[in-house]
């Protein structure tokens, strides 16, 4: 059996939708909690796929949180390897970071809410193709990345130019969230309250967002799932 491990950051931001699709290819799942594991790395570097999940820190907050600096290595180590990573909001950021580019709080603002991405000509010939134009996608960030070099730029919206990248086919770095259902988010409204109330964005709202546009999505991350695990060899 295939094994994925999936480096979480806090609990409540797990797979989530991810996690039943990668079930069915046929992994074993293994979900890791860095900040309070200090074997984190050992198993990354020992999984088939490294899925890198999201978090409300940023890179350049090594001192406050002194895995990061670890962290990054062992995703730079696998990059540079050509074993297949996933990165996801915070796990692009950290991938970004890995290969040498810059992270950094966004000019232009929290990123937060359902809104669509635009696919550059690469982003229409990756994964990312299965994504409907006009859907749109969760964003729940501040920080963002230059692109890294021999990085290629697959996506921006309106608000940051750098939404996601690939590095080869064994890296996809993804600025938004595609992974979220509805029932999942619940949890993330919970544990943002404070955060959502001094944005001044109404959890009513991105309750009836998730609810139309989270089903718009799912089969594309199911698509998109399928084409990056078959060109890395992997899943059933």
């Amino acid at each position: 059996m295939t094994h994925a491990v999936a480096l979480c950051h806090v609990s409540f931001e797990d797979l989530d939708a991810l996690g039943p699709l990668l079930e069915a290819a046929g992994f074993a799942i293994d979900m890791v909690e860095v900040p309070v594991r200090p074997d984190f790395a050992e198993r990354a570097r020992a999984a088939d796929l490294l899925v890198v999940l999201g978090g409300p820190i940023g890179v350049y907050q090594q001192d406050d949180f002194p895995f990061l600096a670890e962290e990054i290595a062992v995703v730079r180590e696998r990059l540079l390897a050509g074993r297949p990573v996933i990165g996801i909001c915070l796990g692009s950021q950290i991938m970004a970071a890995a290969l040498g580019a810059r992270v950094y709080p966004g000019a232009n603002g929290v990123e937060l809410g359902w809104k669509p991405v635009t696919l550059t000509a690469a982003g229409a010939d990756s994964p990312l193709r299965a994504l409907p134009a006009d859907a749109p996608v969760l964003h729940w960030h501040g920080d963002t990345f230059d692109l890294p070099k021999g990085a290629t730029l697959l996506a921006g919206s309106a608000q940051y130019a750098h939404q996601a990248f690939a590095f080869g086919r064994h890296g996809l770095a993804l600025q938004f969230h595609i992974e979220g259902s509805p029932a999942g988010l619940e949890r993330w409204y919970v544990a943002h309250v404070g955060e959502l109330a001094a944005a001044g964005v109404p959890i009513g709202l991105l309750r009836r967002q998730a609810n139309d546009c989270a089903p718009r999505v799912q089969p594309a991350l199911a698509a998109m799932l399928r084409e990056f695990l078959a060109d890395n060899g992997l899943g059933g």
